[in-house]
């Protein structure tokens, strides 16, 4: 499969993954999909991408190959594993993994690409569910500057704010900051609207005042709405955003700098993961203030 704009292997089609593939296919570009289960991908299919049986088949006949997937234990396996990406992929291959991930696990595929001659980038992103069916993310890339720029023309297809943050890892360091600020944030939304409803306030002519003044923010925006219509969607899954809080925290004990913000998001969020809300959305912290 060729097109006059390169060839995109896309790993992982989820929530976020499935529509930022779909933009690079209308923009033209040639795109072949790998996900476990093929279900997943059959919209795209059907739009023109092509279906690849194995990540090696994938990695062997693409230009440029981008992973979307859950967890640091998914990006190595797929990475590092012995018909895994890495060792599939042609040289000058460019690999970019957007999966929020591990700054040590991106400097270590770094490496690894290096000594096969392949491009790796780590690029993070930020927008959720919205931001990658609007192609407006937010993307923090780690690597090489000559790489970053090779990527601009795929990176502006999917997203707005895209920022080069330096060497292998500042882009998955860049998410934890994003991470641990957003962390904090869900805490003070939730009592915000919990605390409008015990004032006996409308709690939507709340959000008219405060979202438009210092208090705002795109989680006050985007999520609180999901709260009062109680749409526990994923935009982002509440598994991954522990998992991502799990990373940052590890991260911080590295460093020896304490995080109590992030600290008291994590534990309630692990609270609400027990209550069997994993699968939902990250604005389904609200329901510890609700129930």
């Amino acid at each position: 499969m060729t097109g006059e704009k390169g060839v995109i292997g896309f790993i992982g089609i989820g929530v976020m993954g499935k529509s930022m593939a779909g933009h690079l296919l209308k923009d033209g570009y040639s795109v072949l999909v790998y996900t476990r289960t093929k279900e997943k991908a059959s919209e795209l299919i059907e739009a023109g991408a092509g279906w690849m049986e194995t990540i090696e088949e994938l990695a062997s006949q693409s230009d440029y190959i981008i992973t979307m997937v859950g967890y640091p234990s998914d990006v190595e396996e797929i990475y590092l594993s012995e018909k895994g990406i890495l060792n599939s992929a042609k040289e000058g291959t460019y690999v970019i993994d957007m999966t929020t991930s591990k700054p040590s696990l991106a400097k270590k595929i770094y490496e690894a690409a290096m000594q096969r001659h392949i491009h790796a980038l780590d690029a993070p992103v930020s927008g959720g569910d919205v931001g990658a069916r609007e192609a407006r993310l937010s993307i923090m890339a780690g690597g090489d500057q000559e790489a970053f720029d090779a990527c601009m023309p795929i990176f502006s297809v999917i997203g707005q704010n895209i920022v080069y943050q330096g060497e292998a890892g500042s882009g998955q360091h860049t998410k934890m900051c994003n991470q641990i600020a957003i962390a904090a944030g869900m805490v003070g939304v939730s009592e915000a609207i919990a605390y409008a409803k015990n004032a006996g306030l409308d709690p939507e002519n709340v959000l008219k005042s405060i979202s438009a003044g210092a208090a705002g923010s795109w989680s006050l925006s985007n999520l609180a709405p999901r709260m009062l219509k109680e749409d526990f969607e994923p935009g982002f899954y509440v598994k991954h955003f522990i998992k991502d809080m799990d990373i940052a925290i590890e991260e911080a004990d590295h460093m020896k700098m304490e995080v109590p913000g992030l600290t008291l998001a994590h534990s309630l969020y692990t609270e609400l993961q027990k209550k069997g809300e994993g699968d939902s959305g990250t604005q389904a912290l609200y329901k510890l203030w609700k129930s």
